[in-house]
């Protein structure tokens, strides 16, 4: 499966803690990255400076859905499922 034209759901959707280009801090969910084109495509496809985590995000029908906004639901989704939350990281700093 290829990327669909137009969507950006994966710059858009899920936080990204590793820095990336512009956004030394990475990226909160919701946010779209700074390295997102108008068109939505990435401005650092394929650069050395892309986060490990953007290149392992592939494509898939599970991730992409059937449209745009089945993709930023999916993300969405799972960036809140696999992001730990503040009792977590206080529970383990105990």
């Amino acid at each position: 499966m290829e990327c669909r034209s137009g969507c950006g759901a994966c710059c858009i959707a899920p936080s990204i803690t590793s820095p990336l280009p512009g956004m030394p801090q990475g990226k909160p969910a919701g946010v779209p990255c700074v390295q997102l084109m108008p068109d939505m495509r990435c401005a650092v496809f394929g650069q050395a400076e892309r986060p490990d985590f953007c290149g392992g995000l592939q494509p898939h029908l599970e991730m992409c859905g059937t449209d745009r906004t089945a993709a930023l639901l999916w993300l969405t989704q799972l960036d809140a499922a696999t992001t730990p939350s503040v009792r977590d990281a206080a529970a383990s700093k105990a």
